[in-house]
């Protein structure tokens, strides 16, 4: 699954992703057979930002891949608050909708948290509701994790490394990407340090780490002297430059020291999709009593 850059092997995301959207179209027509029934996602888009509707046609076709039927709702720029939230209760009510995603940014009139708490838990397949936040804090199942960090576990998972008593630092605090990866390591028994734009010589702090995850969508933010020489890199930096599409990491000089080391592009983006898939899936067994 690696193909060498310079001396750090690649942890391909593309290879993995291929492999588990394989097994994903099987688990989903054994599904559609025994329930009668097909995952199905639906999306909440306000207005017509432009990298918002690309975004919801790649997650349509991505859930075409493996067979998961995919709805929009698509409100115009100037839908009140109040026309919002009776989409999504619409939305939450309905037995044959299994996941929903709010697609963001949203025009200044609308509350996004607001519509986060408003939002059924057991249909939150971004894993941004509160509730689902907290169980994954206390490791209290079910719960859903988000996309991108979930993926990110999964490359960290497929070197075969012992994460047990590592040093992880996260580079990063959103609420979607650094704290939740930060969970899913700490429950995993790595020591976890969260870094982020105030921490104090940043460079030293990512250079104890072991596993290095950064995710702060600052170009080539992270060089090849801030890494701790053979430590495992995990880039979920996805920026667009003049020169395409750019990690967090300065590839270059980061692969002559890590020991693994996430492309951009072909790393956590094409696992972010598939472990979107998942959780719908989840989202779909969940609805059965599964």
């Amino acid at each position: 699954m690696s193909t060498p850059l310079q001396n750090a092997p690649l942890l391909s995301g593309s290879a993995l992703a291929k492999q588990m959207k394989e097994a994903l179209k099987t688990e989903i027509a054994d599904f559609r057979q025994t329930h009668n029934s097909t995952p199905t996602v639906a999306v909440i888009r306000v207005g017509n930002d432009e990298a918002s509707a690309g975004y919801a046609r790649s997650i349509e076709k991505n859930c075409q891949s493996v067979g998961v039927n995919f709805r929009a709702a698509v409100l115009g720029d100037d839908a009140s608050q109040q026309q919002v939230e009776t989409q999504l209760q619409t939305l939450n009510a309905d037995p044959t909708v299994h996941g929903i995603m709010i697609l963001e940014p949203l025009p200044s009139q609308i509350e996004a948290n607001a519509l986060i708490e408003l939002l059924n838990p057991r249909k939150d397949v971004d894993g941004v509701h509160p509730l689902n936040a907290g169980r994954l804090a206390a490791q209290r199942p079910p719960y859903f994790v988000p996309a991108t960090p979930a993926g990110g576990l999964r490359l960290l998972e497929s070197t075969g490394i012992d994460l047990v008593g590592k040093q992880a630092v996260i580079v990063g605090r959103s609420d979607i990407v650094g704290k939740p990866m930060a969970m899913l390591l700490l429950h995993r028994h790595c020591t976890v340090t969260i870094a982020h734009s105030r921490t104090q010589d940043l460079p030293a702090i990512c250079r104890t780490a072991d596993i290095l995850c950064v995710a702060v969508g600052r170009p080539a933010l992270v060089r090849g002297d801030w890494v701790k020489p053979g430590a495992v890199v995990i880039d979920f930096g996805t920026t667009y430059t003049a020169d395409g599409l750019k990690g967090d990491c300065d590839q270059a000089s980061v692969a002559t020291v890590a020991g693994w080391l996430t492309p951009v592009p072909g790393g956590t983006g094409p696992m972010t999709n598939v472990m979107l898939l998942s959780n719908i899936l989840q989202a779909a067994k969940l609805a059965h009593g599964e």
